[in-house]
């Protein structure tokens, strides 16, 4: 944890005058902006998540959990900050999440299309076993036979510690276009780095963290 610094507000001036740290409305920690989520006040006076930091206007800044996201709320911390009323919709939270989700399958999707995605048991396998598996995909519904198998495979590739990444079947669908995914490999790659880093944004928000083939479940 970092402390607060007298030369870092709570309030930016707009996206692209975001330095690389902000202060978090909430704790009043300044962390870097990749553990923060921005809000901006939008045309219609309501708050919006601003997921990627590019929506125009002055934001503020959440350490990106989603009980700090509730304290904020609780608290009115966005009307402080802002200096102004601000109607808060019902299930910002939820909303906030599932952008995160969103944007997590969005860079899903680029991977994929960037062939550093190999979809199917047998391509996860022999990309465990061959070392050369960045993260395991999964999906919820996936069989614990399958998990134990590619454990297995893990294991004699020396891959155990690679993060697995778990969505839900359909969300594997739509984002790799293709029909009952349940096990894919990600390859090394820029667009499989930016997939990682969205996806533990997403799980640090949920209040967890990416699940290891190392680990029992």
């Amino acid at each position: 944890m970092i402390a607060a610094r007298s030369d870092i507000a709570d309030l930016d001036d707009g996206a692209k005058r975001a330095g690389p740290e902000r202060m978090c409305i909430v704790t009043r920690d300044v962390r870097p902006i990749a553990e923060l989520i921005r809000f901006v006040v939008g045309p219609d006076n309501a708050l919006v998540p601003d997921i990627k930091n590019r929506l125009p206007g002055r934001g503020v800044w959440v350490t990106a959990r989603r009980d700090v996201l509730d304290q904020a709320v609780k608290r009115g911390a966005f009307a402080k900050s802002l200096k102004r009323a601000i109607p808060l919709a019902e299930g910002l939270a939820d909303a906030t999440e599932a952008l995160l989700a969103q944007s997590a399958l969005d860079a899903l999707g680029i991977a994929y299309k960037s062939r550093l995605v190999a979809p199917g048991f047998t391509k996860a396998e022999k990309a465990l076993e061959s070392g050369e598996a960045r993260g395991l995909l999964q999906a919820a519904e996936a069989a614990p036979d399958g998990v134990r198998k590619l454990k297995s495979a893990a294991r004699r590739g020396d891959t155990e510690n690679v993060p697995v990444l778990i969505f839900a079947g359909s969300q594997l669908d739509l984002a790799l276009g293709r029909a009952n995914v349940i096990h894919a490999a990600l390859l090394a790659g820029s667009a499989s780095e930016t997939l990682l880093a969205r996806y533990v944004r997403l799980e640090g928000f949920q209040g967890g963290e990416s699940a290891k083939l190392a680990e029992d479940k």
